[in-house]
């Protein structure tokens, strides 16, 4: 820390209880000042040569025969009072970091300029700051600090500007020209651990982290670390990770619990001015923040009841880059009184924005993408969607363990992302077998509408073992699940597909269409019905029949098949082998647009120009209403 000192003659101030001080000397006072509730004894001769205002003020008093004088609004108090005094008498005086400011607000208020005497206070003052203070780093935030408690005089007298430019210039200097100390402990450099490396014995030239400055700077209140972030930013040469990065240790310190996404104690109101403060000085750079801490930022500003501008921005902010989150970000408490577990329509606004950003980068122009590319790396498109895609799987089935969450919610935010490609929907197929597990009194008809997201040709061997023994799945998809499952292993064995027994080809669009009216007039209902561990196993037995038998005719295939049929007896499955209600199915499903591409394939049955045309397109989605 940088000092100076005035004057030559020892201190003999001394205190009588604590609110007199009074100077020891042989001569007799002739003057009590008093400052606040501290009263100083002193002389005239050396205060008035020094100070033209205590010139004035004993003047009026000696017009009223007054001994006292009284001086409430001195700025600095009592302390800066005694350093001006001390000067006058010139007594030793230390001037440093701390007491600098409020020892020039003092002279400044008293007076002491050149005019009264050559080389008095406020130019030795002015000659220490610029000299010294200023041109060290510690000693210019120290300083700023002070200037709180000194207002208006440190603002008018250009010291908190000074403060601010000081700093923000040494923020935005080449890191090879740091030459001073900093405080450093996030990460520690190798020299700093003790382990200095050598190259052929020669030790190797220490880099300065580019966020050297950002620890330091915690130590400001918020409206200082506030204006001191805005002159760096204006200045131009700090990048805007970096100055992400200073506010994420910003509100890590300020905020106890921050990290463990949780607001622990403290002033309320404070906390939030932290949160809001913080969000508008975010750098307006796109991608360029950690999603985690948008999360934490989010968490914070809904716990703490910020305002809707600020929430909206991170909203918007997260949300381009979702792809970066993880399930654990997602899932946001709800607010107090809410009958749900998680806040999922903070996840749907978040999906939402996501969408729409990427709608708007496809509009970008072919340079503007180029140049967007070349600040900040990102995944192309396809492969973001494919991951958020991903990530709301992921959340769905967390959500869906919540016995509140309606179906409307849990189908809706699915929807958002059902058109994203991506390679698996055993993910989703998950979130469907966990929210039918913790839901089993939804009706049908919300049931047919959950399954109706997910596409069978997109599971896995193992999600299609795990579905065809689920009872909880409507028969539809248990039987759409059984097909393309025996359809991809014929594909993989290389042979070609046997003719299928009526029941099945009926589940193909194209396959045999007869009338429906000699079946039951509940046969929808059945379909839609939750299967018994019989009619699973009698599904499976056909189509097993069908893997067996493939390397033999087509009539022992069908055979196989009349005989799986023939061991469920007189219960539903009886009707449900009948090539006619598969036809009824599938009929009705293509004449209520309804045949999603869970309900389609490129069944090879399926082979003529015709029935090739009437099949619908395997991109197209069903709309849930």
């Amino acid at each position: 820390m940088k000092f100076m000192k005035l004057g030559s003659k020892p201190d003999s101030f001394q205190t009588d209880g604590d609110n007199i001080r009074y100077v020891a000397t042989e001569l007799a006072t002739d003057i009590a000042i008093n400052i606040s509730d501290v009263k100083f004894y002193l002389h005239k001769f050396p205060l008035l040569s020094k100070s033209a205002r205590l010139q004035k003020l004993v003047a009026t008093a000696n017009e009223d025969n007054s001994y006292e004088i009284h001086i409430q609004d001195i700025p600095g108090g009592p302390a800066a009072f005694e350093i001006c005094a001390k000067f006058c008498y010139g007594m030793t005086v230390t001037l440093n970091a701390y007491n600098v400011v409020a020892a020039q607000c003092a002279a400044e208020y008293l007076e002491m300029y050149e005019s009264i005497e050559k080389g008095n206070l406020v130019y030795k003052i002015d000659v220490f700051l610029n000299s010294s203070i200023f041109r060290s780093w510690k000693d210019s935030i120290i300083v700023l600090q002070t200037t709180k408690s000194l207002l208006p005089w440190s603002e008018e007298l250009k010291v908190v500007s000074h403060c601010l430019d000081s700093i923000a210039s040494k923020v935005s200097i080449d890191t090879s020209k740091v030459e001073w100390s900093y405080t450093y402990n996030r990460k520690k450099l190798p020299y700093e651990n003790g382990n200095d490396p050598v190259w052929n014995g020669v030790r190797k030239l220490q880099m300065v982290p580019k966020d050297w400055w950002v620890e330091d700077l915690c130590e400001l209140q918020l409206d200082l670390y506030k204006r001191v972030i805005t002159t760096i930013k204006t200045k131009g040469k700090v990048s805007g990770d970096v100055i992400g990065e200073a506010l994420n240790a910003y509100a890590l310190r300020r905020l106890p619990g921050l990290g463990k996404g949780m607001i622990q104690g403290g002033d309320v109101i404070k906390n939030r001015s932290l949160v809001e403060t913080i969000v508008q000085l975010l750098p307006s750079e796109k991608g360029i923040l950690p999603c985690s801490f948008l999360f934490k930022l989010l968490r914070a500003a809904i716990t703490l009841e910020c305002g809707e501008m600020e929430k909206r921005e991170l909203i918007r902010r997260t949300g381009q880059q979702l792809e970066e989150a993880t399930v654990a970000d997602l899932l946001i408490r709800a607010p107090a009184g809410e009958t749900t577990m998680y806040d999922v329509d903070i996840v749907q606004n978040l999906v939402e924005e996501f969408v729409m950003h990427e709608q708007n980068a496809r509009s970008d122009s072919h340079m503007e993408n180029e140049f967007q590319e070349i600040r900040s790396p990102r995944l192309v498109p396809d492969a973001s969607k494919g991951i958020v895609a991903k990530l709301v799987d992921g959340y769905v089935a967390e959500i869906a363990k919540d016995p509140s969450l309606l179906v409307s919610k849990f189908v809706n935010l699915a929807e958002m992302v059902s058109s994203f490609s991506r390679p698996s929907h055993d993910g989703l197929y998950r979130a469907i077998d966990m929210y039918l597990k913790e839901h089993p009194d939804i009706s049908k008809s919300e049931r047919k509408r959950i399954c109706r997201l997910m596409d069978c040709r997109k599971l896995s061997a193992e999600a299609c073992l795990h579905a065809v023994q689920n009872e909880r799945l409507p028969l539809r998809v248990v039987v759409q699940v059984l097909f393309f499952e025996q359809l991809r292993a014929t594909t993989s064995t290389g042979n070609s597909t046997p003719e299928l027994p009526g029941p099945i080809r009926a589940l193909l669009p194209g396959g045999s269409h007869g009338s429906s009216r000699s079946t039951t007039t509940n046969t929808e209902e059945d379909w839609d019905a939750v299967p018994t561990a019989e009619d699973i196993n009698a599904l499976k037995g056909e189509l097993t029949t069908l893997r067996l038998g493939g390397g033999g005719s087509n009539r022992d295939l069908n055979d196989g098949a009349k005989n799986s049929a023939e061991k469920v007896g007189p219960n539903k499955m009886k009707g449900l082998l009948m090539s006619k209600l598969f036809s009824k199915l599938w009929s009705s499903k293509e004449r209520n647009g309804e045949i999603s591409s869970s309900d389609t394939s490129e069944s090879p049955a399926s082979t003529n120009a015709d029935e090739t045309k009437s099949t619908p397109s395997r991109s197209r989605r069903p709309s849930v209403s």
